[in-house]
């Protein structure tokens, strides 16, 4: 079969992004797929500060605070920053502080200064903190066991300044929270990923943890401190180094939090992470780059050439066969990352993600006007 320039050129093209998409695929996530997960030690360490940052989020802390108080923890303090709340959360953090002598409350007043948002509320918190390991998680978050301390505390090896945990968000019977818990997967699989290859490149505020004086040796947030969001990925992404970080996936030390459950929060939610992304050191901004491009690439290569009749079955023959390969790696990841049932809808799943990439790719070109709370 003789095929003219258009579809050798086009057919040449699919060859190299499916390379590069088993790169990633291969070269990457199945580390993760293949990482060993050790038993958490009964021996715990040195004592830990965790923080948590609240602006209006009463009904939340009233459902889950409790929570962080039921560690399996020789000696831990949680530090609640009230970030200009108006809605009562003063009020129950006092009712609180009265039942739980370990609860460390940071009031942040009103002020033009503060305009940074939760920057601004994560260094008042580092700052109250009594200890020098730091454990981070959000209001609407719940660990998934007492023993999510045990996992996130300081590793016995002194190097290690920052670790890189993992939060899945609750199922709820909608398609928009199957997209958000897909994509979240997705994104976990490649933080966590890359970490393991040793190019750790962010992390999430809603599980993770580093040490202090890691943030003051580095200024803080002062690098990035006039950008909305960033005060998890990009700190991470600026002092995390293959010697200094390592990830924590053991089932007990996942910290479940609450989904967005409207599409335009959502949206404005992922608005946000896309700002933050365009301030990531310039080798991690083209890997990431490179991984959507070629991906969409792919799916645009694979359907243009399925429209000719001389290269249809040669697209096909492409796209079965890395639908093969992801169906080996992914549905075994998202089994371990705790969203077992969506491995049978894997390959739906993935064109719908990319889908909305694309378009969310779009409209952040547009939506400019992004906050905290």
């Amino acid at each position: 079969m003789e095929f003219n320039i258009l579809e050798i050129c086009l057919l040449s093209a699919l060859a190299i992004c499916f390379l590069i998409h088993l790169y990633y695929v291969l070269g990457v996530h199945l580390k993760l797929a293949q990482y060993r997960i050790n038993d958490l030690t009964a021996e715990s360490q040195r004592p830990i500060s965790v923080i948590v940052c609240a602006r209006n989020e009463k009904p939340n802390l009233e459902k889950y605070l409790h929570r962080l108080f039921e560690q399996d923890y020789p000696q831990f303090e949680v530090v609640v920053v009230n970030d200009r709340s108006w809605d009562g959360t003063a009020d129950l953090l006092e009712e609180l502080g009265k039942k739980y002598s370990n609860l460390k409350v940071v009031q942040v007043a009103e002020g033009n200064k503060f305009i940074a948002g939760k920057k601004f509320a994560v260094t008042m918190g580092i700052k109250a903190a009594s200890h020098e390991w730091l454990v981070f998680t959000d209001a609407d978050c719940e660990p998934a066991t007492p023993n999510w301390l045990k996992g996130m505390q300081q590793p016995a090896d002194d190097d290690i300044e920052i670790v890189l945990g993992y939060s899945p968000y609750f199922k709820r019977k909608s398609l928009l929270n199957v997209l958000i818990r897909f994509e979240t997967f997705f994104t976990a699989v490649n933080y966590l990923s890359f970490a393991v290859k040793g190019m750790p490149y962010m992390g999430v505020g809603r599980n993770m943890a580093y040490k202090k004086s890691l943030f003051f040796k580095n200024k803080g947030f002062a690098a990035h401190m006039h950008i909305l969001s960033g005060d998890d990925d990009l700190f991470v992404n600026a002092n995390a180094r293959p010697d200094n970080s390592l990830i924590q996936i053991h089932r007990d030390t996942h910290v479940w939090s609450e989904p967005k459950t409207s599409f335009l929060a959502y949206l404005r939610q992922k608005k946000r992470h896309i700002g933050a992304g365009k301030f990531y050191k310039p080798k991690h901004k083209f890997i990431l780059s490179a991984q959507i491009a070629v991906q969409f690439l792919f799916y645009a290569l694979v359907i243009a050439l399925a429209v000719l009749p001389s290269t249809r079955f040669i697209a096909a023959g492409i796209f079965l066969l890395s639908l093969m390969i992801r169906c080996f790696v992914y549905p075994k990841l998202l089994k371990r990352l705790n969203y077992g049932e969506l491995r049978w809808w894997f390959p739906i799943l993935d064109i719908l993600l990319m889908a909305f990439l694309v378009f969310n790719a779009m409209m952040s070109v547009f939506v400019k006007k992004v906050q905290w709370k």
